[in-house]
């Protein structure tokens, strides 16, 4: 595990899946951590679990004032701030996003505020913050294989794999512009994983069985969010001090194999 020690990380959509799998591993390299989290459930069980390694704050990522309240933790105990790992987000299959021909308006477009809007607002704050202190920061953002590696059969979501594609073309463009003041800025893309987000695929067994010959390492099966930390924490950590604009595939195999029906 790479040493934290003495970082302090602001993890946003950090209460659950990913981003909580995330934060504990953050805390357990020793780095101070807060999280935020839209849902009060997922919130309290965030506090339970984290209990006083961390600060727990309910807020929507798509709000500008949130990742600003986040901040204002740290800096009202005079701490500075080392790194942001964005994973909120969501699926917008609900509000109409799926195949072109039937996507939606609104699911386009909300599928959009989620992961692409949200995403921008809490970078813009974190790289002003690291701009005005003059703090060589990290970045890490939570991209997915399908914005360059689609699966159309059981993944046809065209606004999500979209958002998910911009998610790279953005962080590549402001890793470029920003490498100067040593702001890094990386993406971490991950196939299906076990998250509260892929409950429909977790639970038809014909995607499972697509998806154990589409992730074949490991004897082919879903991700887990701790599978995640370890890149997660290099890219947090100063080990990644030489390294921005990547994107780094967590992905079972899923986009160098075909996967079988």
């Amino acid at each position: 595990m790479f040493s934290l020690k003495g970082k302090n990380i602001i993890v946003m959509g950090g209460t659950s899946g990913l981003g909580l799998a995330g934060a504990k591993s953050f805390i357990d390299a020793e780095a101070s951590v807060v999280v935020i989290g839209r849902n009060p459930e997922t919130c309290a069980d965030a506090e339970r679990e984290l209990g006083n390694d961390a600060i727990v704050i309910e807020g929507d990522a798509t709000v500008p004032t949130t990742m600003e309240q986040a901040i204002h933790v740290f800096t009202s105990k005079s701490k500075i701030i080392h790194g942001l790992f964005h994973v909120a987000g969501g699926s917008g299959r609900k509000f109409g996003d799926g195949p072109l021909h039937e996507l939606t308006l609104e699911g386009w477009n909300k599928t959009f505020e989620l992961n692409l809007t949200s995403l921008m607002l809490s970078n813009q704050a974190m790289v002003k913050y690291f701009l005005a202190n003059k703090i060589a920061g990290s970045i890490l953002n939570m991209g997915s294989v399908l914005g360059y590696s689609p699966a159309p059969k059981y993944f046809a979501t065209h606004a999500y794999a979209a958002t998910k594609a911009a998610i790279i073309g953005f962080s590549k463009s402001i890793a470029s512009y920003y490498a100067p003041h040593n702001i890094r800025v990386n993406v971490i893309a991950p196939s299906l994983f076990v998250t509260p987000m892929a409950k429909r695929a977790a639970e038809d067994e014909y995607i499972m069985a697509y998806v154990k010959t589409k992730q074949p390492l490991d004897n082919g099966r879903a991700g887990y969010p701790e599978d995640i930390t370890g890149a997660a924490c290099y890219f947090m950590s100063d080990a990644s001090s030489f390294t921005t604009g990547q994107v780094l595939s967590v992905d079972g195999g899923w986009s160098v194999t075909d996967g079988q029906y």
